[in-house]
């Protein structure tokens, strides 16, 4: 019973973090934190940006939740912690290496779910402004892009 509790956990926050990303990149990244995240909207020489300051807002819960979980007997706090730092990995996979290509080689699957996700984050980049852009979350996104990925 305490792998079906454990895993609903993890997936529930692994899925809840979507909202989170969603909700903060839209009012915080493209809100009163913009400073830090313009230079992802902008062509730049650098491996790294600004913008990937952002990695320790949603890393530091997960590390103290994983941390805490664990050091409570792996109590719900672990598999919460959990959720969230493997959707951190999954958001580096998907939007770092394979969207902005920080890895090259990655860019070219072939996948119709992962070309609808880099149609609609590049859609998400045309406006390069503060406080215009459409597809703020990651793994959801308008249903238009998935057709338009699928004619590819």
């Amino acid at each position: 019973m305490h792998i079906i509790l454990n895993t609903a956990l993890t997936l529930a926050s692994f899925f809840f973090m979507e909202l989170v990303a969603w909700f903060t990149h839209k009012y915080v990244m493209h809100g009163f934190l913009w400073s830090l995240h313009k230079d992802h909207h902008h062509t730049h020489q650098s491996f790294f940006e600004h913008n990937d300051y952002f990695f320790l807002l949603f890393a530091i819960p997960s590390c103290l939740l994983l941390v805490s979980g664990a050091l409570g007997g792996f109590d719900f706090r672990y598999w919460l912690g959990l959720g969230i730092a493997l959707y951190g990995l999954t958001y580096f996979i998907i939007h770092d290496l394979f969207i902005h290509q920080r890895i090259k080689s990655i860019s070219q699957i072939n996948i119709t779910y992962l070309k609808a996700i880099k149609r609609a984050h590049e859609a998400h980049h045309q406006p390069w402004v503060k406080n215009q852009g459409t597809c703020f979350g990651l793994l959801f996104f308008p249903w238009k892009y998935y057709t338009a990925a699928k004619r590819d």
